[in-house]
């Protein structure tokens, strides 16, 4: 049967966790196959928030969601708001209200997989780890947090040595953190998940 892609696990991750009519963020658009993945699953009563720095990101992205409210009706789908900001800002962009209600952050870090993009855009890690820090704020207990990350490209093994440092010293009574990773390929994407505790 195989292991679940690391894009698949985050999925699971998430699918596990978060309910209907909840709160969801992607703090890395990208090209919104995450965005709408959120969307579904916090359905028409839910609210979803993506950030990107690329425009080309927010188009890619909401012509995805408008595919898919067309497709289905649009009524199966959260409210999505795409905004053209770091995901290190979150805290100071969301409202007020989101802090320690958020069910879900996705982050899928590196580049935008589009044959357009500039693949020399990346994301970095002191804003990534920076919003990696501020998800914890964000995320009611028992809410979780996946980051994909990608060790292959220039500059993504210093990106992913530094998320994997910052969730290693995350406190147990905070969040649990795992890895999940294939051992043989060093330069192969893996997934880390943060689980907020509760109470």
């Amino acid at each position: 049967m195989g292991f679940l892609s690391v894009l698949s696990f985050a999925h699971k991750m998430v699918e596990d966790r978060l309910s209907p009519g909840e709160r969801a963020v992607d703090a890395t658009v990208g090209t919104g196959a995450d965005t709408l993945f959120l969307a579904k699953k916090a359905g028409p009563k839910g609210e979803v928030y993506g950030f990107d720095i690329q425009p080309e990101a927010l188009t890619l992205a909401g012509e995805r969601l408008r595919r898919a409210r067309e497709d289905e009706g649009g009524s199966a789908l959260a409210p999505s708001t795409l905004l053209l900001k770091s995901h290190a800002e979150m805290v100071d962009v969301l409202p007020p209200s989101w802090r320690g209600s958020v069910g879900a952050i996705m982050f899928n870090f590196g580049y935008l997989p589009s044959d357009a993009a500039d693949k020399s855009v990346i994301t970095l890690p002191d804003s990534s780890v920076a919003a990696l820090e501020a998800s914890l704020e964000l995320l009611r207990p028992g809410g979780i947090v996946t980051a994909v990350l990608y060790p292959g490209h220039p500059g993504g093994e210093l990106e992913a040595e530094a998320a994997m440092a910052w969730a290693s010293s995350v406190p147990q009574q905070t969040a649990s953190a795992i890895v999940y990773r294939q051992l043989q390929r060093r330069t192969a994407p893996y997934v880390i998940a943060l689980e907020k505790k509760r109470g």
